[in-house]
């Protein structure tokens, strides 16, 4: 079995509150990671909210970096999906671990996008431009 993607769905704790509720920080930090773990970046938005809280999303060609963040109780929420096997979705918690100033990181990994492939042939990953898979 091989997979399209992985998924990792980190949990930030103890964050700085200041950074976490500054969009325009969040913005940044989310983008420096994501351009150090040399993802390719389509676009981008984030929103803040009132009283406080951001959302935002750093689409890639190889999927997204979403984040959801609650600094009243100095949380944040990640959500790294990486396909193919160029881009390690590690590198851009461990980025954003250290921008938040986050005390306590829990990680859990989803293998996304499960097939059977004959053995010797490897999962494809994007269409070609004539239909088929390469």
């Amino acid at each position: 079995m091989e997979a399209l993607g992985r998924q990792i769905l980190v949990e930030l704790y103890d964050c700085d509150d200041s950074r976490i509720n500054d969009v325009i920080y969040i913005e940044q930090a989310v983008i420096q990671a994501t351009k150090e773990s040399q993802a390719t970046i389509i676009s981008h938005n984030f929103h803040k909210f009132s009283p406080y809280g951001v959302s935002g999303v750093v689409v890639i060609a190889e999927s997204h970096v979403a984040i959801h963040t609650w600094p009243e109780y100095r949380y944040a929420a990640v959500d790294i999906f990486t396909c193919g096997d160029t881009i390690d979705p590690w590198l851009i918690q461990e980025k954003l671990k250290e921008l938040f100033d986050s005390g306590n990181v829990s990680s859990m990994e989803m293998k996304r996008g499960m097939f059977k492939v004959p053995k010797g042939e490897k999962l494809l990953f994007k269409p070609s431009s004539a239909g088929q898979t390469t």
